[in-house]
């Protein structure tokens, strides 16, 4: 049996500049995400996102990653940037995440001692699209380049799952063959500071990603 047969999904987070975001649908990622989170050193403007959005190739999704952002300023990226799913990192609850009327992410804290169950999430949050793990603190925007113990995945959930948090080239393949995500996100595992990526980084993610897909399942 091929791991092929469940290819991995990838995104690139934090995105900033055109020609970023036109290697990353030239390498094939599926998504890119744009980060509108207060105090994020990649948060960037709607405007500035829907130029971005220009040098999106065809059949790449564009995410939004918001932490307690006003309902306004959600509403105003979604009009410009046109996202394909919302990404939420703070305390924002299901009512809130499903108003917008576009499929939303919600990124789950593994920082700390931080334990959480399926039946939790999906009580919590039942129309979530996706859960994203990552290794940020509570109301932490993500990129921070951190790792977080994979054994410490919740079981059983009846969602996709996208795993973040200090992935890199070098660690990649096996964070897919010990964990099985839909997707991986990156964002500081491919840069040379918040926001500005570097090619050949971005190139050998992408190839560490297939290479764990086609590695055949004992």
């Amino acid at each position: 049996m091929m791991r092929s047969l469940y290819r991995t999904r990838i995104k690139f987070c934090g995105m900033t500049r055109p020609g970023d975001v036109r290697l990353a649908g030239e390498l094939g990622v599926d998504a890119v995400g744009f980060v509108f989170a207060e105090g994020s050193p990649r948060r960037i403007t709607p405007a500035e996102a829907r130029q971005l959005r220009t040098a999106l190739a065809p059949l790449v999704g564009v995410v939004a990653l918001f932490r307690n952002n006003s309902a306004a300023e959600i509403r105003e990226v979604i009009r410009q940037v046109r996202p394909n799913l919302l990404q939420f990192h703070g305390e924002e609850d299901d009512a809130f995440c499903r108003s917008f009327r576009v499929p939303y992410m919600k990124a789950v804290p593994m920082g700390g001692n931080t334990q959480w169950d399926a039946a939790t999430l999906h009580q919590r949050w039942p129309n979530a699209a996706a859960f994203l793990f990552d290794a940020h603190g509570a109301g932490e925007a993500g990129g921070t380049g951190r790792a977080f113990d994979w054994r410490r995945l919740p079981t059983g959930l009846h969602r996709p799952f996208v795993l973040a948090g200090g992935l890199t080239p070098e660690n990649v393949h096996d964070a897919i063959t010990a964990t099985l995500p839909w997707a991986v996100d990156v964002a500081s595992g491919v840069e040379v500071s918040p926001g500005i990526k570097d090619g050949d980084k971005m190139r050998r993610f992408v190839a560490e990603v297939r290479r764990a897909d086609y590695a055949e399942l004992e």
